[in-house]
């Protein structure tokens, strides 16, 4: 299968996943001017689906390294797939409030909000169960990332009557986020830490993330059924207007679930070199590449009174420094 062998090569992947995470969410905006995010939702789980079998059979079967997929998932010990079917279905039900959230206030502050709170409490986890780097340089980035995310909540409210969801996009953004920081170590815990030579019972990094979309999927018919039938906005969505959609709007929500599970992907692949905590903090920079979407192309703060920008301006400067100090916590001296 492959794998990396650098940490630079790491940090490139996690890049891409930053990117990936980041911009998925185009998609949902894209679709949401014909379609409702509950039924946008039922493709992009297929897509997250579709694209780790891909990976599974190509990248996660090829070459002569490591173990590959078949033989890997024959040899896997129970509690390691219900590990990583039990990160995708928590993963899951955060990413709904996140889409809800979206939907509600927009991608400048779901993300910086919601995501930039998975990433506190997604390093800090993953560091107590793999502490790889620097733990006061890691520590310090995260803060400085704490206050980027109070920035923009600082922002947001700003907006007052201009900001449509009010309250309510501030309490859907906490909530994803709380979700979205614990659900990684639960997929990282069913892995093998030794990609070269995986230990027996355990994933390699592809199965674990066929396993996690396949929980992430199996979950929606629960999450999303319910969300469909009491919704966060808005009237109950009858499940037939899914068969309405056009192959179009179908494609877009599919193409959001690929884009995201190439990044999920990519930050798994990656966390062997770069350790749990980094290759997932560095990943969910995302927060900044969302909020650049949201402030500039989709114009969510065009409503804004004078002086939110500078706020928004220190929230973006907060973002790198502690995505930085996130990138070379890694190989910083105690």
């Amino acid at each position: 299968m492959f794998i990396l062998h650098s940490y630079q090569a790491a940090v490139l992947f996690c890049v891409i996943t930053m990117l990936c995470w980041g911009s998925w969410a185009n998609t949902q905006k894209l679709a949401g001017r014909r379609w409702r995010f509950e039924l946008y939702y039922w493709d992009y789980t297929l897509g997250v689906l579709l694209l780790s079998a891909v990976f599974a059979f190509t990248l996660g079967s090829l070459g002569s390294a490591g173990r590959p997929f078949l033989p890997d998932i024959a040899q896997a010990g129970a509690e390691n797939i219900g590990s990583a079917l039990l990160g995708g279905a928590i993963f899951n039900l955060s990413n709904i409030l996140l889409v809800a959230a979206i939907a509600v206030a927009g991608m400048a502050v779901a993300f910086p909000v919601g995501v930039g709170l998975a990433l506190v409490i997604g390093v800090v986890s993953n560091y107590v169960k793999a502490p790889v780097g620097n733990a006061s340089m890691l520590f310090t980035g995260v803060a400085i990332v704490a206050l980027a995310i109070i920035l923009c909540a600082i922002a947001y409210k700003r907006l007052g009557s201009a900001g449509s969801g009010g309250a309510k996009g501030l309490v859907l953004s906490v909530a994803a986020g709380v979700l979205m920081g614990f659900f990684y170590r639960w997929v990282v815990s069913s892995m093998t830490l030794d990609f070269v030579a995986p230990e027996a019972g355990k994933l390699t990094p592809y199965s674990a993330v066929f396993f996690f979309s396949l929980g992430l999927f199996l979950s929606n018919f629960i999450f999303n059924t319910v969300l469909m039938k009491v919704p966060v906005e808005g009237e109950p969505v009858p499940l037939g207007d899914y068969f309405k959609g056009s192959l179009g709007v179908h494609l877009t929500g599919i193409l959001g679930g690929i884009i995201w599970n190439v990044g999920m992907s990519f930050s798994i692949i990656a966390s062997e070199q770069a350790g749990p905590a980094i290759s997932y903090g560095l990943g969910q920079g995302a927060t900044l590449v969302a909020a650049l979407w949201g402030v500039f192309i989709w114009k969510e703060f065009a409503q804004a009174p004078r002086g939110t920008g500078k706020l928004l301006a220190a929230m973006f400067i907060c973002y790198v420094a502690g995505l930085a100090l996130i990138i070379i916590a890694r190989n910083a001296a105690a």
